[in-house]
């Protein structure tokens, strides 16, 4: 796969990856913004208000019917962040020409589509339709507020709001349920303005085109897009050290059977010039996959837990160990995914360990190579990272990782918040602050 990355208009910039692998295309327009508690929301509700219709194809049969032109490609609002950076826009896959009978540029009229999405909405006297935004907004709180169904999911956002509540990464890529009930559409359209002028573009193509043509394209459907003092001063703020000495301590009581353990980790200061391969390996040693130390001791050997693994998020210099236990086992449970991790620290790692969690991680990276959805998030990650690297120079850097790498990673790490979700009533006497 050729890669190459390029700043195609003011602020806006194509990665396009050349591919013959698969039958469909898959291209992503995302607009970049500072995650923040007040415009998450705003911003998460903008590409579902757009894909709701445009000056040409004023609702949404009209722009399936004009998809469906274009033997059913696909154009669907993508929201997410990436640290602190919050990415909204569309995310789009089309059938390659060369499937299909006689010759239509399918790239280009999607891109037009996309294009006006983005530019012309459907509009009433210059506002956004409120039917449109009252419906979208519905959707969205009605999201928000069934986040709580998900026990797993829902311990674990509690547990990075509480942890990062002072950085904005405490807010969701979709936001607040009481700043989304806050949202009408006068407010939502002179936002979105501000964003169309303000915003930075990344834009992904994975397909048989060539940069040319797809430069040509996009250029060409982007030429009206408003280009005014483009915020490039939008990033991801690490904190590397735990908040207090000791590690923080939050209890919520629900109607659950099983409790769930989630505790906050600060990667430390290895952040300052943080090395991803070790990182990944060191995570996949410690917590993530069948044969860390949380899965093959806490879950496997001492039946503590239902499951139990680790997650990175290297962007925000954090690490989460998300478990479900038995609420008596709360302390025993805690105690021995710090003792797993202190042994990491000591270097109690076999060759085994070692060489099963880099072949874990080595052979998921060169996965994505399977998938244009894990390519897109793989290479966007990267593009906001500043980091030039593909699936499989990643995976050769992980294949290069020593112990000695790994143990420097743990001793980096500090203990930042305990979260334990409990049953209501549940005499926990175990549980201690």
């Amino acid at each position: 796969m050729e890669y190459t990355r390029t700043e195609i208009m003011p602020g806006v910039w194509l990665t396009h990856l050349h591919s013959d692998k698969f039958k469909t295309a898959c291209m992503s327009l995302n607009m970049l913004a500072q995650l923040k508690r007040d415009t998450a929301s705003m911003n998460a509700l903008i590409p579902y208000v757009l894909r709701r219709g445009t000056v040409q194809y004023g609702d949404m049969e009209a722009i399936s019917a004009k998809l469906d032109e274009l033997y059913g490609a696909a154009i669907e609002p993508v929201v997410r962040r990436v640290g602190e950076i919050q990415c909204f826009g569309f995310y789009s896959s089309i059938p390659e020409e060369d499937f299909l009978p006689g010759k239509q540029d399918i790239l280009r009229q999607t891109c037009a589509l996309m294009a006006e999405m983005l530019i012309a909405p459907a509009t009433r006297g210059g506002l956004f339709l409120p039917q449109y935004v009252d419906s979208e907004k519905e959707k969205m709180l009605q999201l928000l507020r069934g986040r709580i169904n998900s026990k797993e999911a829902y311990s674990t956002f509690r547990c990075v709001e509480e942890m990062c509540c002072f950085e904005d990464f405490a807010v969701s890529a979709m936001g607040s349920e009481s700043e989304c009930e806050n949202i009408h559409y006068k407010k939502l359209t002179r936002h979105y303005h501000d964003m169309l002028q303000s915003c930075p573009v990344e834009i992904f193509y994975c397909g048989r085109k060539s940069r040319r043509e797809v430069v040509s394209a996009f250029t060409d459907a982007l030429m009206p897009l408003p280009r005014a003092d483009i915020d490039y001063d939008i990033g991801t703020d690490v904190r590397m050290n735990a908040v207090e000495e000791k590690p923080r301590y939050v209890e919520e009581e629900l109607d659950v059977s099983q409790g769930k353990l989630v505790m906050g980790f600060r990667l430390g200061e290895c952040m300052e010039e943080p090395d991803a391969a070790a990182i990944f390996v060191f995570n996949a040693v410690y917590g993530s996959g069948s044969t860390s130390k949380l899965f093959m001791n806490v879950r496997e050997k001492l039946s503590l837990c239902y499951y139990a693994s680790s997650a990175v998020n290297i962007q925000k210099g954090i690490m989460l160990v998300a478990s479900g236990i038995e609420f008596p086992n709360f302390c025993k449970a805690r105690d021995e995914i710090l003792a797993q991790l202190d042994a990491v620290k000591r270097g109690e790692i076999t060759d085994d360990e070692l060489n099963a969690a880099k072949a874990g991680v080595a052979s998921d990276l060169r996965s994505l190579m399977d998938s244009q959805g894990e390519l897109e998030g793989f290479y966007l990650s990267r593009a906001l990272n500043g980091e030039d690297y593909s699936p499989a120079d990643f995976a050769g850097l992980i294949e290069e990782v020593t112990k000695e790498q790994v143990i420097e990673i743990a001793n980096s790490i500090e203990c930042d918040m305990i979260y334990f979700l409990k049953g209501e009533e549940e005499d926990n006497e175990n549980a201690e602050p």
